[in-house]
């Protein structure tokens, strides 16, 4: 292998760094191949990190990591004792039992406001379990627990009656089984890898394969058909001396459920059939399967004293995204009780009330050059052929009658109709681009001007 594909991308303060595009490699069959095209043309997922660090609202597991210490315990600030901390912690499931969890209000609203597909975590690497799982007595419907509801069952279930694609998430790593941590290694200084050199004890790491490989299967299984298994924790990895043999347990799924996408993130190579980047945006577009993670508020996981984004900044990250090539995951933090905080969901509505208006530029889209400039965000349906320019506003704009814009769109066009208004538009063209005339309006709502040229 080359360096680049030796390389374990780097990790800062829980977010991940993303593979580049000439890692990517296209499968070979015809099933996948259509499913990435599929993929492509959703552009918007609804993505919920939840677990039982919502009952502290603190960062998910990262905390428990002692080489993480410096960002990850910012918030930990009511005790000084680690080994205390950590004990509380790894015992949130004994409080875990979010009453008001309605999945179907969830599915409903993302279903009303332009989401077409859910990411949902069935574990993060804490490893409590949001399932009810045979591996392990670390779940929602354990003994230990209050909750004893099937959480992911339940959202499966509701967003596939609304018509919308299910991923599950799963993190790799493991820090509660005691295949991967051994016992004792909690009050140790944690690193997020194993607690052992695999190599030096290949029974115990055999041990941690067939524990991951019961557990995928359970998903896949009883909780399908999946669009995707979304595989989170990198730095699980052949190259990294931790191999638990994905194309094995993909091999076998794939076996009954033939379109299932595989995401094994940052890794590159066949079973990463999307790019994944974490709370950024790529400077250039990418024409290959991709999907930018981006939180609502500043944090994947709840927080009580959230500051979320508003719908006009939301709009600014889509049309970027889009763009560019890629589905925006919009990862939206439930509370401890269950519910989406009432701030995130007016801030859904709002956007969600654009995405509706403007869907014939957005679903089912391609790149288009060029992508993205002075303010105007471009994509070419592949369906219908139109290009579609959307001209953001940062703020609301106050537009005069008669004036005339610029889209710096320069293949030539037959005609300009502008989608908020339903007029076609006059217009001239030269090398600078599109000069159209437009009618002026004052709409403190308006966040765009869509203009959709044949």
């Amino acid at each position: 292998m080359s360096d680049t594909e030796n390389k374990v991308p780097d990790i800062r303060e829980g977010v991940h760094d993303f593979s580049p595009t000439d890692r990517y490699v296209w499968p070979d069959d015809p099933i996948l191949r259509e499913k990435l095209e599929w993929f492509r043309d959703q552009k918007l997922a609804f993505m919920a990190h939840f677990g039982m660090y919502q009952q502290a609202g603190i960062v998910e597991s990262w905390a428990l990591i002692d080489e993480d210490e410096e960002w990850s315990r910012n918030e930990i600030d009511w005790t000084d004792d680690v080994d205390q901390f950590k004990d509380t912690y790894v015992n949130l499931n004994r409080s875990f039992n979010p009453v008001r969890y309605e999945p179907e209000k969830w599915a409903k609203l993302a279903k009303e406001n332009g989401f077409r597909y859910l990411i949902l975590t069935t574990k993060h690497h804490d490893g409590f379990c949001l399932w009810d799982t045979k591996t392990t007595d670390y779940k929602v419907t354990g003994k230990d627990c209050p909750c004893q509801r099937d959480i992911i069952k339940e959202a499966f279930d509701a967003f596939r009656k609304e018509g919308l694609g299910v991923n599950a998430y799963f993190s790799k790593a493991d820090w509660a089984c005691p295949y991967f941590w051994k016992p004792g290694y909690l009050h140790s200084f944690t690193s997020r890898g194993p607690s052992y050199d695999p190599s030096e004890d290949p029974e115990t790491w055999e041990k941690f394969i067939r524990f991951t490989h019961e557990q995928l299967w359970e998903l896949a299984d009883q909780y399908g058909p999946l669009d995707a298994l979304w595989f989170d924790a990198g730095w699980v990895r052949p190259s990294n001396g931790q191999d638990i043999r994905l194309d094995e347990i993909m091999g076998r799924i794939r076996e009954k459920y033939p379109s299932v996408l595989s995401v094994d993130r940052t890794v590159g190579g066949p079973y990463e059939n999307y790019i994944t980047p974490e709370q950024c945006i790529p400077d250039v577009p990418m024409d290959v399967p991709w999907e930018s993670c981006i939180t609502l508020g500043y944090a994947f996981s709840y927080r009580y004293a959230d500051r979320y984004k508003s719908a006009r900044q939301v709009l600014d990250i889509f049309l970027n995204v889009v763009a560019k090539g890629g589905n925006l995951a919009l990862n939206i933090a439930p509370q401890p009780d269950g519910r989406l905080p009432a701030p995130a969901i007016a801030i859904v509505r709002e956007f969600g009330s654009w995405l509706n208006a403007h869907a014939e530029g957005i679903y089912d889209t391609r790149i288009e050059a060029p992508y993205a400039k002075d303010s105007f965000f471009f994509t070419r349906n592949r369906k219908t052929g139109f290009a579609y320019a959307f001209r953001y506003f940062a703020e609301a704009p106050c537009l005069s009658d008669g004036m005339t814009l610029c889209i710096p769109y320069t293949k030539p066009v037959r005609s300009v109709y502008l989608l908020e208004c339903g007029l076609d538009l006059p217009f001239t063209q030269d090398e600078a681009g599109i000069h159209v005339t437009v009618p002026g309006f004052e709409d403190p709502d308006v966040m765009t001007l869509t203009f959709r040229m044949k």
